[in-house]
């Protein structure tokens, strides 16, 4: 029984997650980006969401949290070096990497409000 409980928090967590990044990309569409892709998943880490705008691409990590900064707070120093490290690999296989230029952002999901998007967090 007691199994059971832990399964019903984790599916609600992973659900609270997805609904976060698709808030997170409906705000980065709104203003002006392309979104490339979602959960970009690699041997070495994963991006929640590759978005471009021109030559401009964001690698950018979702996290729903009640306040920004426990948001911030959230993405550690090794999640920052496994988003990088999948980021370099995704640059790596486009055909115009040489003019890319790149940042890490993060936006925090809370309740009742707007998505904030933090440019250039790490």
């Amino acid at each position: 029984m007691k199994r059971r409980g832990a399964d019903d928090r984790r599916i609600r967590a992973e659900r609270r997650g997805r609904w976060s990044e698709y808030r997170a990309a409906l705000l980065l569409l709104l203003k002006g980006y392309r979104i490339v892709a979602m959960r970009y998943r690699t041997r070495v880490g994963e991006v929640d969401i590759i978005a471009r705008r021109g030559n401009l691409v964001a690698f950018v990590e979702v996290k729903a949290r009640r306040e920004i900064l426990s948001g911030v707070d959230a993405v550690t120093f090794s999640a920052q070096r496994r988003i990088a490290q999948a980021g370099d690999h995704w640059i790596s296989r486009q055909p115009d990497a040489a003019k890319l230029s790149w940042r890490y952002d993060i936006i925090v999901v809370r309740p009742w409000r707007l998505p904030t998007h933090l440019k250039s967090a790490f």
